[in-house]
């Protein structure tokens, strides 16, 4: 049996593909290595993951954010060793997982345009080229994280135009200071900020919030996309913000000169094709 894991700080989504070719989905809480203790991950795979499929896991691919350090990879194989003795651990990026599940084997750029953001220009085995991403602070162009800045910089300077602040009140119970405590104060200021996407996207149509979109999509692109092989390669992109706001997205690469090729919400579905041959 094979075991695919597609993780996050919050959700893993596993798939594991059987001997006989037959797929069980399953999610549980994040697998981050730089948060969470080795007997944690070995809890989480024994409580949670061990009773839906069973011993016999021969295989891990593990790909998820905190995959950044030798040692962080050796603790994830020593965790999953414990629970699935016979198995084989490997560990990359979730810049490695988006680049396979959209590229398989052939060489692209692939980029990650979710609540955060980044890309890499793919050999068709290994990441060739990564312009940083920077982080919602120093990057992150046309991130969920950044769009949900770039709306909230405006709400608390007024700057919002009269009805989509009026709109934003009603759904939203947050002033000046409920901003800066979210953003300075709390965890994970950049899934707070990504969290008013599904907003931008309501109003989509509205001047205000297209051109907020259209600028941010447009950095992304010169920031990012410019400096690999855009002229003969397509950019692929996983991630939310890249599934919902695709056409914005796509029309952004064409005013760049760029052409956008596969778009899918997840990776997971596309690991599972790598992994299985099919791409």
């Amino acid at each position: 049996m094979q075991l695919i894991a597609d993780s996050g700080s919050t959700k893993v989504d596993w798939r594991a593909i059987k001997d006989d070719g037959s797929i069980v989905e399953i999610s549980t809480e994040g697998i981050n290595p730089v948060f969470i203790t080795p007997e944690e991950i070995v809890k989480i795979l024994s409580q949670k993951l061990l009773p839906v499929i069973g011993p016999g896991v021969k295989n891990v691919y593990f790909y998820g954010a905190g995959v950044v350090s030798p040692q962080l990879i050796a603790t994830l194989s020593e965790s999953f060793k414990k629970v699935f003795p016979e198995s084989e651990t490997f560990a990359a990026s979730d810049v490695l997982a988006a680049a396979r599940a959209l590229c398989g084997h052939n060489p692209g750029i692939a980029c990650i345009m979710g609540t955060g953001s980044n890309s890499c220009f793919y050999d068709g085995e290994n990441i060739a080229k990564n312009v940083r991403a920077g982080g919602f602070i120093l990057g992150d162009e046309a991130s969920g994280g950044v769009l949900g800045k770039k709306l909230i910089s405006d709400f608390i300077k007024g700057l919002l135009p009269a009805h989509i602040q009026a709109e934003f009140d009603k759904r939203y119970d947050l002033d000046y200071m409920k901003v800066v405590e979210k953003v300075y104060k709390q965890p994970m200021p950049s899934r707070f900020l990504a969290s008013f996407a599904p907003f931008i996207n309501e109003f989509i149509a509205d001047p205000y919030m297209e051109n907020l979109v259209n600028t941010s999509f447009d950095e992304f692109f010169k920031r990012n996309i410019s400096q690999y092989d855009y002229k003969n390669h397509t950019v692929n992109f996983v991630g939310s913000i890249a599934f919902y706001f695709k056409d914005k997205l796509v029309a952004a690469a064409e005013r760049n000169g760029m052409k956008v090729g596969r778009v899918l919400k997840t990776p997971i579905e596309g690991l599972v094709e790598y992994h299985k041959g099919i791409i």
